[in-house]
């Protein structure tokens, strides 16, 4: 049940922000949105509000806003017939078209940050604490050769080490080759032969590929003031956008595997696992998802907010609207698209399941 409640809650939150920031944006230019709906159709129930059904529906992991004038996943043609009504997506300047459009992942984007920057100064600031060991992977080749949670690296090559960035850049940039390391366990001294093994690995935001020896820092945690929490959230930010950015063009140049795309049922899972840890945990785990689901919602696929911006840019050079049967054909594309994708990320949910 925790896990359940978890998935509907963050999922729930992401996409009433993203559609909220299409609502607002509309609003603001004074353009008519008939349906706010959670989830996509068939309709279940709901609310009509002034001018807005507001609406659950039987789809969910989704949802969308109904602006009138616009071709959306509705697919609803009808009201494209005849001349653009003042209170039409289609009769507003091109810029305030791509404001709307774009406002979905802006939101998506703040909620983020606004998690970063609570998280940082309920939580303080996570730094290495000097050369002190806190985790050792198994089976890699620190484990091998005995470290243990609380040794302290001493020297690596007989060169003394300061801190944990002059210990990781040695290790990164020697892959495959002999470091003599020597560690402090109590009073004793010891010493080892290590390899460190080739692995790809994160370094602020850039997925990079160097030596690894398989061990974790002790942290240390440093109270922030609210102004550094704003900038220190705006690294985090930044590095993990960096990072989605640079996964998902890996994703789209063929240079990731298509098993790496997860589903409803790995976030599910990872939703579940964050909730065990308390909701700090579990906001934690929104923010980063938001900030995915803001980037995926910019990529060039019909249907997605990309999609619709792609059509404005196009529309924008040619200065003439595409014809109804055009973007009709368009979406249709993307729907079909959209749902071979939902599909191969629910087959690779699955493996993982089967063969974790």
């Amino acid at each position: 049940m925790t896990t359940l409640w978890a998935t509907i809650f963050v999922l729930s939150i992401l996409v009433l922000i993203h559609e909220l920031g299409h609502f607002l944006m509309a609003k603001l230019f004074k353009i008519r949105v008939e349906r706010f709906s959670l989830g996509f159709p068939p309709r279940l129930f709901g609310k009509t509000i002034g001018e807005t059904d507001y609406c659950i529906s039987a789809v969910p992991f989704g949802g969308y806003v109904k602006i009138s004038g616009m071709i959306d996943e509705s697919l609803d043609q009808s009201q494209l017939t005849g001349p653009p009504k003042p209170w039409e997506f289609r009769s507003k300047k091109w810029s305030q078209k791509c404001l709307v459009i774009l406002a979905g992942s802006l939101m998506n984007f703040l909620l983020a940050y606004t998690i970063f920057v609570v998280s940082t100064k309920i939580h303080g600031i996570e730094k290495p604490k000097g050369t002190w060991i806190g985790g050792v992977v198994p089976g890699k080749p620190a484990e091998k050769a005995g470290l243990r949670i609380g040794d302290r690296i001493l020297r690596i090559n007989g060169k003394p080490l300061e801190n944990w960035e002059e210990l990781t850049a040695i290790v990164h940039a020697s892959p495959n080759k002999p470091l003599q390391v020597e560690w402090a366990r109590g009073d004793s001294i010891l010493s080892a032969i290590m390899i460190p093994t080739k692995e790809k690995f994160v370094y602020k935001g850039d997925i990079r590929e160097g030596g690894i020896l398989g061990i974790l820092s002790q942290i240390e945690i440093h109270p922030v003031s609210w102004g550094n929490a704003f900038g220190e959230a705006g690294k985090n930010f930044y590095y993990l956008s960096k990072l989605v950015l640079v996964s998902f063009a890996k994703l789209v140049t063929g240079q990731e595997s298509l098993k790496s795309i997860a589903g409803p049922v790995f976030i599910a899972k990872m939703a579940g696992e964050s909730a065990r840890f308390g909701f700090g945990a579990l906001f934690e785990f929104m923010a980063i998802l938001s900030l995915n689901l803001a980037v995926l919602n910019l990529f060039p696929i019909p249907v997605l907010d990309g999609g619709h911006l792609v059509i404005l840019m196009i529309e924008g050079v040619l200065r003439r609207e595409l014809s109804v049967k055009v973007k009709m054909l368009i979406q249709q594309v993307g729907i079909a698209l959209i749902i071979g994708i939902m599909l191969l990320a629910l087959y690779n949910d699955v493996l993982r399941l089967v063969r974790p």
